[in-house]
């Protein structure tokens, strides 16, 4: 069992910035790709980015493309997720994520509780 505590959250201006962490205990960390999805209010959750077990592969929704970046140190136990140019349609509550993966396909296995991110234009 792998429990995933997100922290970073708060409230930044149009064009800023903002940097998440998500903290993993309980199990093998490096054995689980990690990703972050989103849910705003009225909204379907969505997903934002993904990268591999390794640290070496990842992925970005367009909307985000070019403004966040992940990253993970399976040394310390630990995914972030830095966030730039932050626009008012980002705020959210953000999910840290673990997911199993065979081959092209991966599955989500454990979801952190969210953290919330505001964005005020």
């Amino acid at each position: 069992q792998v429990q995933l505590v997100e922290s970073g959250g708060g409230v930044a201006q149009s064009g800023g910035s903002l940097r998440l962490s998500c903290a993993a205990s309980g199990g093998t960390f490096s054995d689980y790709a990690v990703g972050w999805f989103r849910q705003a209010p009225g909204k379907e959750r969505e997903f934002v980015t993904d990268i591999n077990y390794n640290g070496h592969d990842a992925t970005y929704a367009n909307s985000v493309k070019g403004r966040f970046s992940i990253s993970r140190d399976n040394a310390r136990n630990m995914a972030y997720l830095q966030m730039n140019s932050l626009q008012p349609d980002d705020t959210a509550i953000y999910y840290c994520t673990a997911s199993w993966c065979a081959g092209n396909r991966c599955d989500v296995a454990y979801w952190g509780q969210g953290t919330q991110v505001t964005v005020s234009s």
